[in-house]
């Protein structure tokens, strides 16, 4: 199934068993045909919402929504910013998001609730841990870990030099990495909050997921995906990674796994995109036509969705893997 949008695909998630575009002109557009225009701008951030209906958009037009196929609700309004990160955790219906050097968290159907937490320096990517009690904001330094509904409070601050651009939690709560402008990935053992650098990059990993129910990272960056193993206490402290699906002239520019993480796939800087079966690392090309460089990818159980720079869109199934 293909789609050509407008506008470059920021985003793609699915709302159920739909899968949802985000696009580069403000627009929402849903597998099946619905489409709403949520921001006058672009959006330039998305998540699922957290009770599972929908989808939650940041723009630069300074406007948190909530988009469903019927319409959109605005839940948060900053005149003048830009929003740059969305961040949800469904266990506690909290939904986070960035703009300039402010994280806020606001709680779905409770909109007295609100927290602000202001840092020294932007804040580029947000996540909460998976059970949603703690928020770990990006900024130039290193990541700061916050408790997301207390008020009063100041973060646990894990330091690493550079400026950090995206986050990911493991599975199990353990670890948090982040990936840097300077083109490499660090990450942090949080009991003790001891830290670990990954290196030799060509280019920025600015998508990180993990897999195999958290015993490995996977990551963009090079010429394949670059796999981190996180099994056992220390994480990948001493131990080397494994490249898979390596081609000379191309660099993966996204990477996203099913929920279980037995399925990864990934996206070109030439427009490809592949998905392999780790169990057995056996890759299928799903869309073996060069084109501009992908900018969206998402896995579901059955299905790999993908967008690209200039609009180009389509959606895989997957009964071979």
């Amino acid at each position: 199934m293909r789609f050509e949008f407008a506008a470059y695909v920021t985003q793609i998630l699915f709302d159920g068993a739909r899968v949802v575009f985000a696009l580069g002109d403000g627009t929402v557009c849903w597998q099946g045909g619905a489409r709403v225009e949520a921001h006058q701008g672009a959006i330039l951030a998305a998540a699922a919402h957290p009770f599972g209906e929908g989808i939650v958009t940041g723009g630069d037009d300074g406007r948190v929504v909530w988009a469903r196929p019927e319409g959109c609700e605005t839940l948060a309004h900053l005149p003048g910013r830009w929003i740059d990160a969305i961040a949800v955790a469904p266990p506690q219906g909290l939904i986070a998001f960035a703009a300039g050097r402010e994280a806020h968290v606001r709680e779905a159907g409770k909109p007295e609730f609100s927290r602000l937490f202001v840092h020294d320096h932007s804040v580029a990517a947000l996540a909460f841990e998976p059970k949603g009690r703690r928020l770990a904001a990006a900024t130039y330094g290193g990541a700061a870990l916050w408790y997301a509904k207390i008020a009063d409070q100041r973060p646990v601050m894990l330091r690493a030099a550079g400026s950090h651009i995206a986050l990911a939690f493991s599975p199990d709560g353990r670890f948090l990495v982040s990936a840097l402008q300077e083109a490499a990935v660090h990450g942090w053992r949080l009991a003790d909050a001891r830290d670990m650098r990954m290196g030799g990059y060509p280019a920025k990993a600015t998508s990180l997921v993990f897999v195999e129910g958290g015993a490995r990272l996977a990551t963009s960056g090079a010429a394949g995906a670059v796999l981190w193993p996180f099994a056992g206490a220390s994480g990948p402290m001493g131990r080397a990674a494994l490249e898979i699906g390596a081609e000379e002239g191309s660099l993966v520019t996204r990477v996203a796994a099913s929920e279980a993480g037995e399925s990864l796939a990934a996206g070109l800087s030439d427009g490809r995109v592949w998905a392999c079966d780790l169990a057995v690392q056996r890759i299928s090309m799903l869309k073996p036509q060069d084109g501009p460089p992908i900018t969206a990818l998402a896995v579901a159980a059955r299905c790999v969705a993908w967008g690209d720079e200039e609009g180009g869109a389509g959606i895989f199934d997957l009964p071979a893997l």
